[in-house]
């Protein structure tokens, strides 16, 4: 009885993969093993492109003042006017409407220096936070 067609295939890849083997080994030898590792090296400039030369880079000096830790950081300005546009007392935060630009800044009670209620006039300064400008030093607005 002969082989069954499945083990002919099976049986001829085999000797197919032995062969391609022997072959890869007999060119790594005539090449020294040494071009096909030179020509995986790729190198990365300073703008992330990729590149078969080597790239020298120049080093800039960095301040250690210039470093900043954290998530973003806070600005502080001088005092500016607005308006309460809606306050809630039991949740404690709201919103100024800032009369010069328009802007509208969210206010925590922490902010607070003053109690404060809608449609109130005051005076603030302004915070840059990660979640944009909020509104600090709050107090009502005297004339």
């Amino acid at each position: 009885m002969g082989e069954s067609f499945a083990k002919k295939e099976r049986n001829k890849n085999k000797a197919k993969k032995k062969q391609d083997k022997a072959q890869k080994i007999m060119d790594r030898r005539h090449t020294g093993g040494k071009s096909s590792f030179e020509d995986m090296i790729a190198y990365v400039d300073e703008f992330g492109n990729i590149t078969s030369e080597p790239v020298t880079t120049i080093k800039t000096e960095i301040k250690l003042e210039d470093i900043q830790l954290g998530a973003a950081p806070i600005e502080q300005e001088k005092e500016h006017i607005g308006t309460v546009t809606m306050y809630d007392v039991v949740k404690g935060f709201g919103f100024i409407l800032e009369n010069k630009t328009g802007h509208k800044l969210f206010v925590h009670k922490t902010g607070l220096l003053d109690t404060i209620k809608e449609n109130d006039k005051v005076t603030f300064e302004r915070e840059k936070t990660p979640k944009g400008l909020s509104a600090i030093m709050v107090r009502k607005y005297k004339q």
